[in-house]
């Protein structure tokens, strides 16, 4: 019986390798491919702002979330940014960038 278990279980690791490297080069079903990642988007927003204007320098990100291209207009990403420590929106901004690409959109305060 040990035997056995033995090389069931060491033909499990071979399949298991195999696929492994079969699919190391395979696209991630999870991740869209049409636009960068939200983790990205609010990298991307917090050096966009603080390039454009130095007062956004101890800005963070808050929040990340894509507004869809039926969603008042193109594809996007809205991120929160918020200054640290954080003032509860009293000092917040928008800032909108295009989810394909993330190229700025606009920086706004939130409605």
């Amino acid at each position: 019986m040990n035997r056995r278990f033995a090389l069931l279980y060491l033909a499990w690791i071979v399949v298991c390798a195999v696929l492994f490297v079969a699919m190391r080069s395979a696209n991630d079903p999870s991740r869209s491919r049409d636009r960068i990642l939200s983790n990205d988007a609010g990298v991307r927003a917090a050096i966009i702002a603080a390039q454009r204007d130095p007062r956004y320098r101890n800005y963070d990100v808050v929040h990340v979330a894509y507004a869809g291209r039926g969603e008042g207009g193109e594809a996007r990403w809205v991120v929160l940014l918020d200054r640290v420590p954080h003032t509860a929106m009293k000092n917040a901004i928008v800032v909108e960038l295009r989810a394909k690409d993330g190229t700025l959109l606009t920086i706004r305060p939130p409605k």
